[in-house]
């Protein structure tokens, strides 16, 4: 507990003087004022830095780019493989964990260890890696690095400990699971094939064991070359020289016959009694021509063969199309008995894997499912029922359906809104999904006990908005709403106004506003529109309001002080926007004319809403002399006092929702009046565009920076520049500073001739709007690019009838306060340092039935800062924050009582005023990767830490903070990562995650009948350990492979060891720690040997020179 004392007389902090000559109101010290301050004001600050941790807790939503899937059939955990190096782990509900290679290498396949908690990697940088998954988290135990060979397929047997790695030389070498140590067994390709065969047989594509005897390796070639080598022997059993190319290659159970899939869409039947020929090739989607030749097709990259007790078997496979069939979605084939069903899927097929009942090669497989692994998606279809449905998908796989373009995250939330939200968008659910369960189910997970309802709302390109429930680590969605429904389509012959403002997607959503306690929605579009919604359990028939506001910026006459130095009070809204025009024809409009005219039209129909969030209002911005309008760039709503603010690079605009009319539309230099600390210079307007393009798609393409900026929202300059992705944002922050310089001395700035002032950021609240206020009243707080602060007071009636039918007065006092550079946020503190939460209306359903006995009034809550005071008067701590800078403010005198400056090099991209530990404080993420706390009030730094080297408009788009101290932001288009910055959460995190691993006893083997086990070899008494062990087959060479023991496998083997699977993992690190030391001792033993034969060598020499001296001769 540290107490912070600031006495408000006599601080002397130097302050930008505004043109009046008299101490601007951003002034530390402050002029005397009339207005009552407390001579001193004691805040005990209860956070410390120890409070303070930066951990990433969970990822959701589908798999950015994948390449490998695999399945553990026993544990029933899935494994996806990325191209970034990420591996995605998915079990049942809460069973959902991402690990990721430090090198970024992509993943080109997955092992797993049936049964055995572990999970082998093969990536693009020729190393393996041995993943446990028995921890939480889990943890590399060894790598593997091969310097001389590229890998290019794996093959583990079942309850094997020697994992084969084919190469690209065609070679194929034996690695130890368990001490990750290459053995000296080597299978060279020039062994492998005839020593007569003049052409090298290509890369190693299939490996595997025969069913029949383990002692029997399959070893196939991309030329088409098969080889059965029989690893006693050291030998080729047969080889297969076919003329296509080989893609993949699978098992009769049997170990009878095997097929294989190749480069012209063919598949072969081979059988093991002859070899010479396939007895059977089929092309399952090549017709024959008319010329008797068979029409070609497109390569069968994969193919399982599995066979069913009670029915044929089942022959699935990915691709082998014809050709002549342009436009054919991806398909997956699946061929039961004479029945052949094409499955088309939305996007190309990357890896898909057949699930079956037993682990063993050997026994009947039983499939019951197809896991289908897509560019985009991932389906499993079930394979028990004769239309093969797909199972419906239980994890957040549908985020990037649309391109996001938002985020917003609400934590404790009213806990009544989740099951409200569920209900509703149950409704819409698809249906036609097989009835039985998930079939990936493994692994365990318990909701923690400190849990509260989160809310992760995500806005998207096409307009629509997912509302999910993202309580307990875990994001399941609950509703869709989509805004583009208020809106008439485009005709076809009309391209639309909207066409030259966004190139595609005019729907696109770039800011959302919600208050969860009134259930009032408020969307931003891209073209320029504002769409505010109420909830309601029952559907209605109304009709959408629109209103229309003509907003710009004339910066053609000087402006100066005196133009506007008596303020007027604007209680009447006609006054300062103009009537709602009807608009122009619509198309083949010329630029010259287009005016007045929004973008989009709203339908003007009576309109059957479904229960949900149901649009009430439409606030668009117009055309302005063939100028279409500037983007939104910042937004707040209040429902209290029913008003909504909308600000742009023009000016800001306020909307009196209950009564549907514009109270204000004023350009920023008339907001200031007298009190513009800047001298105006004559410029014409800009007669250029805004680019667009790039909102949709926040990835690694070119981004417009102004639209960029609008989210954030930081300083929006001229239109045109763009910023190549992916960059680091400080190339943009050079360019700003050099074109965006103005002295912050006592003198007067002057603003660059390229700079529009932006209102960057709004908030309604009850405050102060003048020093010499001493009641708080409703006021908007508006934060501009320039790093100016003005308060507008507001009058509004507070009898619900008056509220209706008076107008509300809205007038602009000239109150400025001064930062460094675009103004983000505002928070507002009582004098306790406890924050004060804006004003709202409790959720009333307005489309309910009429109850008689308890007639529909608005029902208000209001935080004032006084209601926690003995005295009326004593004011609040307003925290401002700017992409610099942050300073808390007294008010109502205005006083500037701390300041710091959060960054030189970088800029702030997104701060918020967030509760943690039952305290407050101020958490800030730089365009540098940075992230940073400060206590509140007295701004000292609390975290700051380095978290992402690299920053992309994506992330900078999408980061908000939270209260609980959690995070998160789109980390690739399709995911969404979660993170804390709270050291208890940290230390919580484990008992959130859900366990990979839990024990099961492994299925046992079929008996095999005594003719099976007499004529099917001798695989049982196969022993691997004799074959490829360092006794039998040497060391291989040390300049192959390099082993990398993993970093911290053996701490998190030991962290993870405890219940009925901690004997078994103490055990492995003993095992583990004997192996290093036996290494070691047996290097240091080589170098003993090697030391004793030099010594013997030199002995011997010098017996040989002495032996014929006499002792009187030495």
């Amino acid at each position: 507990m540290k107490k912070f004392r600031k006495v408000l007389d006599g601080l002397t902090t130097s302050s930008p003087v505004n043109p009046g000559g008299s101490p601007a109101c951003g002034s530390a010290a402050g002029t005397p004022s009339t207005a009552p301050t407390p001579r001193e004001l004691e805040i005990q600050e209860t956070l410390m830095s120890e409070h303070f941790q930066i951990c990433k807790t969970v990822r959701h939503g589908f798999t950015y780019q994948p390449t490998a899937l695999a399945f553990d059939p026993v544990q029933k955990i899935l494994a996806i493989g990325s191209r970034s190096g990420g591996v995605r782990l998915l079990g049942g509900p809460g069973v959902d964990c991402h690990c990721q290679h430090e090198s970024g290498a992509a993943v080109l396949q997955l092992q797993f260890l049936i049964n055995e908690g572990a999970l082998v990697t093969a990536c693009a940088d020729d190393t393996l890696h041995l993943w446990n998954l028995r921890q939480r988290r889990p943890a590399i135990l060894h790598s593997l690095k091969f310097n001389r060979e590229r890998i290019t397929f794996c093959h583990l047997p079942f309850q094997s400990k020697w994992l084969y790695v084919g190469t690209e030389r065609g070679n194929t070498h034996i690695v130890n699971i368990e001490s990750f140590i290459l053995s000296g067994y080597v299978i060279m390709w020039n062994k492998a094939i005839e020593l007569s065969t003049k052409t090298h047989p290509g890369p190693v594509v299939h490996l595997s064991d025969s069913p029949k005897d383990e002692g029997k390796l399959l070893i196939g070639f991309e030329s088409g070359t098969i080889v059965m080598w029989d690893l006693r022997a050291k030998r080729a059993d047969f080889r297969i020289y076919y003329d296509e190319a080989i893609h993949s290659v699978s098992w009769h159970h049997e170990g009878r016959q095997f097929m294989c899939s190749h480069s012209d869409g063919s598949l072969s039947m081979w059988n093991m009694r002859n070899t010479a020929k396939p007895f059977q090739v089929t092309f399952p989607h090549g017709k024959t021509q008319r010329d008797g030749r068979k029409e070609s097709c497109k390569p069968i990259l994969k193919v399982e063969y599995k066979t069913s007790r009670n029915s044929e078997a089942f022959i699935v496979f990915s691709g082998g199309l014809s050709y002549d069939k342009a436009g054919r979605r991806p398909t997956l084939t699946i061929m039961h008995g004479k029945a052949i069903t094409v499955l088309e899927m939305d996007y190309p097929i990357v890896d898909f894997i057949v699930l079956c009942e037993t682990p063993y090669l050997n026994e009947v497989q039983e499939p019951y499912a197809v896991a289908v692994l897509l560019e985009k998606d991932f389906v499993v279809v079930d394979l028990t029922q004769s239309n093969f449905p797909i199972f419906e998908n239980p994890y957040p796989m549908d985020i990037h359906e649309s391109p996001v373009t938002c985020t917003a995250y609400f934590a404790d939330c009213p806990p009544d809104i989740i099951p409200v939200l569920y209900s509703i968008g149950a409704k819409h659910k698809k249906t036609g999904y097989s009835h039985k369960e998930w079939p990936v189910s493994g692994g365990t997970w318990t909701v923690g006990s400190q849990t509260y309802p989160e809310i992760i709302i995500t806005g998207h390109a096409d307009g629509s908005i997912k509302f999910w429930d993202a309580t307990a680590i875990t994001l399941q969605m609950l509703y869709k709403l989509k805004t583009s429904k208020v809106f008439e389509k485009p005709k076809s012959g009309d391209v639309g106004r909207s066409a030259e403002l966004v190139e595609e997607d005019p729907y696109a959503i770039q800011m959302i506003s919600w208050c969860p306690q009134s259930r009032i929605f408020c969307v931003v579009g891209i073209s320029a529109h504002v769409i505010l919604y109420r909830f309601s359990k029952h559907d209605a028939n109304t009709s959408i309001t629109s209103l229309e506001v003509r907003m710009q910026c004339d910066m053609e006459d000087v402006i100066s002080p005196s133009d506007t130095e008596n303020t007027p009070c604007f209680s009447d809204p006609s006054g300062h926007s103009p009537q709602p025009q009807p608009p122009s024809p619509r198309s083949n409009t010329p630029d010259s004319v287009r005016d007045s005219i929004p973008c989009l039209k709203v339908k003007d129909r009576m309109i059957r809403m479904p229960p949900g969030y149901q649009a009430e209002l439409v606030v668009q911005l117009l055309w302005v002399d063939g100028e279409p309008p500037q983007q939104i760039t910042s937004l707040d709503l209040n429902s209290a006092y029913g008003l909504l603010a909308l600000g742009n690079c023009n000016g800001l605009a306020v909307v009196d929702y209950l009564q549907k009319t514009v109270l204000l539309c004023m350009s920023t230099v008339e907001l200031y009046g007298s009190a513009d600390p800047f001298q105006r210079l004559t410029r014409s307007p800009r007669k250029n565009r805004q680019s667009t393009s790039g909102l949709t798609e926040l990835s690694d393409n070119q981004v417009s920076l102004d639209l960029e900026r609008s989210k954030s929202p930081t300083s929006v300059k001229g239109p045109g520049r763009k910023l190549s992705l992916p960059t680091d944002l400080k190339t943009d922050l050079e360019s700003r500073e050099n074109s965006f310089s103005r002295s912050r001395s006592s003198s007067v700035s002057s603003i660059d001739r390229e700079t529009k002032e932006a209102v960057t950021t709004l908030q309604f609240a009850e405050s102060y709007g003048r020093k010499s206020d001493t009641l708080p009243t409703p006021c908007l707080w508006v934060g501009t690019s320039l790093g100016l602060v003005l308060i507008i007071p507001m009058s509004i009636p507070t009898d619900e009838q008056e509220r209706q039918e008076d107008p509300v007065t809205v007038a602009p006092t000239g109150t400025v306060l001064m930062l460094k550079s675009s103004v983000l946020r505002f928070g507002f503190l009582d004098c306790g340092g406890a924050v004060i939460n804006s004003p709202y209306e409790v959720w009333r359903d307005q489309h309910a039935p009429d109850d008689p006995d308890r007639p529909r009034k608005r029902k208000l809550v209001n935080f004032s800062p006084s209601s926690s005071q003995e005295a009326s008067g004593d004011g609040h701590l307003a925290v401002v924050c700017s992409e610099r800078q942050a300073k808390v403010f007294f008010m109502p005198s205005q006083a500037c009582l701390y300041v710091h400056n959060i960054t030189e090099s970088s800029f702030v991209l997104r701060a918020d005023v967030v509760s943690v530990c039952n305290s407050v404080c101020l958490a800030c993420f730089c365009a540098n990767g940075h992230i940073m706390t400060l206590s509140l009030p007295s701004l000292r730094p609390l975290l700051d830490v380095s978290y992402l080297p690299l920053t992309d408009m994506r992330i900078a788009r999408t980061f908000c903070f939270t209260n609980g101290g959690q995070a998160l932001y789109l980390c690739s288009p399709t995911e969404i990562q979660r993170i804390t910055y709270s050291q208890e959460m940290c230390d919580n995190l484990q008992e959130m995650l859900g366990e990979l691993f839990t024990p099961i006893e492994t299925p046992e083997a079929q008996n095999r009948g005594f003719l099976k086990g007499f004529f099917g070899g001798n695989a049982q008494t196969f022993d691997r350990e004799e074959l490829f062990g360092e006794a039998a087959a040497g060391k291989a060479s040390r300049s192959l492979a390099q082993h990398i023991p993993g970093q911290g496998g053996m701490e998190g083997m030991k962290a993870a060891a405890g219940g009925a699977v901690g004997e078994l993992a103490r055990a492995r690190i003993a095992l583990d720690e004997r192996g290093q030391r036996l290494g070691e001792l047996e290097e240091r033993t080589a170098l003993m040997m090697a030391s004793a034969e030099t010594f013997s060598k030199h002995a011997h020499e010098l017996m040989l020179k002495c032996k014929d001296k006499k002792w009187y001769q030495f």
